[in-house]
């Protein structure tokens, strides 16, 4: 199932055409390419159990006669995998039982029977003794459940391969590790720990079978312009020499990136309307949409705020190339959700910013926690007078 260097493993780019051919806003002509490759996939990998649930969701037309083959010909090779596997345990040794079951497995996984699939990896792993072995099908695992999004299976697989690691495993395996892990964070919200662990990794890529190194970067900036400080961002993301051999590459990356950190505010609005159709149409960032455009305006609004006391509303909204009842609008709801901390004066014109101040907040939270705890104690100490 692991793809070779530089490509990215089938069945994930399968996932991925399916997610665009049930997405309203991907062309029809688009689609009509995808549901092709879809097919095509699906006749030649003998994917019986997806076909039959495309047929049900109307996605595919039954075939009958296709049906029919595409069963003879798991029938016929399952037959030959169980002869091997029985020639293996009669007169070969144990490593060679060992990839006769392991061969079985990604039998399973090419035809996209998943249950049976992951019975026959717990089997193979009985007959494995090398960690690095176990890990290898600990990201067979991690691939099966990325393809239809399983977020149990993958936390799981995720906390079993990080208790292989304290057995031993090589330092290229962790690596892979981190980028799987991220994934699973980005695609499950945690933006923060997704970046750190995308950046961990941004010099010892290997996880090809997942995405290219070109979506990889895309997947770092996006994480880490809404998780680092300015300082952080520019150490870590703008002047990063893995990222600026890519980035130039990616569609409105560079614009979006480098804007917000040179505050061209008019050119990294122009930049993030052209990314979000990106962002929307990925399959493991489509869930957060709505959530990542809030979180990066906050970001950009809270930078550009940050410089004055008070700006007028025109100053602002001429910055960032928008009109004045826009900016209006957009901060009303920032500020009444707590995002930003400035208060708008309508008749005036103007922003006026109350940025808190740590050490009040820090004296306040101390108070408030003193008077939970006094209050703990004299309970505590009427139940001992009784």
């Amino acid at each position: 199932m692991e793809g070779e260097e530089g490509s990215q493993q089938p069945q994930l780019v399968l996932a991925d055409k399916l997610f665009l051919l049930r997405q309203p806003d991907v062309q029809d002509i688009d689609k009509v390419r995808y549901k092709e490759d879809v097919f095509t996939h699906v006749k030649e990998n003998d994917m019986v159990p997806l076909y039959e649930t495309l047929i049900a969701d109307s996605v595919l037309d039954l075939d009958r006669a296709l049906l029919d083959s595409m069963r003879a010909k798991i029938d016929d090779e399952l037959n030959k995998l169980d002869e091997k596997i029985a020639d293996a345990e009669e007169n070969l040794g144990e490593s060679e039982v060992r990839e006769a079951h392991l061969a079985k497995s990604l039998f399973f996984i090419r035809i996209g029977d998943k249950e049976k699939a992951l019975e026959h990896l717990k089997v193979t792993e009985t007959k494995t003794v090398a960690v690095g072995q176990k890990m290898d099908l600990v990201f067979y695992t991690l691939q099966l459940g990325f393809f239809d999004m399983d977020f149990d299976l993958i936390s799981k697989s995720i906390d079993k391969a990080k208790n292989l690691f304290e057995e031993g495993g090589d330092w290229e395996r962790k690596n892979r590790l981190k980028v799987y892990e991220g994934l699973f964070c980005m695609s499950t919200r945690n933006f923060k720990k997704a970046a750190k662990l995308f950046l961990d990794s941004i010099s010892t890529f290997t996880t090809y079978e997942l995405f290219p190194y070109d979506t990889f970067i895309f997947y770092t900036v996006l994480t880490s312009i809404i998780s680092l400080d300015r300082v952080s961002l520019k150490q870590k993301v703008v002047d990063a020499p893995e990222i600026l051999t890519v980035i130039g590459k990616i569609p409105y990356l560079s614009d979006f990136l480098n804007s917000l950190y040179d505050c061209q505010y008019k050119s990294f609005f122009s930049a993030f309307a052209g990314l979000t159709e990106q962002i929307k149409l990925d399959r493991y960032l489509h869930p957060h949409f709505r959530y990542y455009m809030r979180e990066v305006r906050t970001v950009v609004y809270s930078q550009f705020l940050e410089s004055y006391k008070s700006v007028t509303i025109e100053a602002m909204a001429k910055a960032f190339g928008v009109t004045v009842d826009f900016i209006d609008v957009e901060l009303s709801r920032f500020i009444a959700a707590g995002k930003l901390h400035c208060k708008i004066d309508k008749v005036a014109g103007v922003l006026e910013t109350n940025r808190p101040d740590a050490k009040n907040a820090l004296y306040q939270a101390t108070i408030k926690q003193g008077d939970f705890l006094l209050n703990r104690i004299q309970k505590l100490s009427r139940v001992i007078d009784l």
